[in-house]
């Protein structure tokens, strides 16, 4: 029990917080421990009836059967790809940036009327994870077919079409437009750039830095990405030619940036 906990705490803090409540959630549920009734998300309850605990239990009800096990599998690894990266030594800045960002998928789906919020959310780790990835930086559909990690979310769009219908995928529109306007508004447009409009006012408060235990670490730039941020199948640059001798052209010694094995013998000579 010992080595699983210790294990646990290796997750990153936002990330863990996030599989962990998605279990603690979803779990009951499924096993009719708890009414769904009770967790969803209904204005009425929650701002009439001040039953808040539904602002809490609709981010966090995953889908049913095997699919769960893709959630948490998707949850995880837009979690940890942000806060080894990007986020990194920065948990604080993107639980605060997070709880902002449920708000607004409350707000998107609306037009829909929207009580289940932990497909929406998922789109928007995954649209924000994916366009903080490095340029060529690809993933793996179920280990069937690859493609270029920025695609990502609209894939998951038009299998959603398909698998569960115009009104499910409307929800991971809405994920994406929150999603797309995070990236915007903290990060700005560009890989590498110093942020975007509202990233001054993206670090988190003191408080939230203690809790996560980050106080006495000075966090880099909130417009800074790492040069490694996101996941996926990197792009491997080909060698580069490196010149030796102080001529150039024909006349110049190249040599290629990879192991030196020596010039060889001809095969026969002595």
């Amino acid at each position: 029990m010992d080595g699983i906990l210790a294990e646990i705490r290796k997750i990153p803090p936002v990330t863990r917080f996030l599989c962990v409540s998605t279990l603690a959630v979803t779990f009951p549920e499924r096993m009719n421990l708890v009414s769904a009734y009770k967790l969803i998300y209904t204005f009425n309850f929650v701002f009439k009836k001040l039953q808040v605990w539904r602002l809490y239990t609709s981010f966090f009800i995953a889908g049913s059967g095997i699919q769960v096990i893709f959630d948490l599998v998707m949850l995880y690894r837009n979690g940890e790809q942000l806060e080894t990266g990007p986020y990194s030594r920065r948990s604080a800045d993107l639980a605060y940036q997070l709880f902002f960002a449920c708000g607004l998928i409350i707000v998107a789906t609306v037009p829909i009327d929207g009580i289940l919020f932990f497909h929406p959310l998922l789109v928007c780790l995954t649209y924000l994870s994916s366009s903080l990835a490095p340029p060529g930086a690809q993933t793996s559909l179920m280990g069937i077919v690859t493609i270029p990690v920025k695609y990502l979310p609209y894939v998951i769009i038009v299998m959603d079409i398909f698998m569960g219908g115009p009104r499910y995928a409307a929800q991971a529109v809405a994920g994406a437009v929150v999603g797309h306007f995070w990236w915007w508004g903290v990060w700005g447009s560009q890989l590498g750039s110093r942020g975007g409009v509202l990233h001054r006012y993206a670090s988190a408060p003191a408080w939230l830095r203690n809790l996560v235990g980050e106080g006495n670490i000075p966090p880099p730039p909130p417009g800074e990405v790492s040069a490694n941020s996101g996941g996926g199948i990197h792009i491997v640059p080909p060698r580069r030619t490196l010149a030796t001798g102080s001529g150039s052209g024909s006349n110049g010694n190249t040599r290629s940036s990879g192991h030196n094995w020596g010039a060889g013998r001809t095969l026969g000579s002595s």
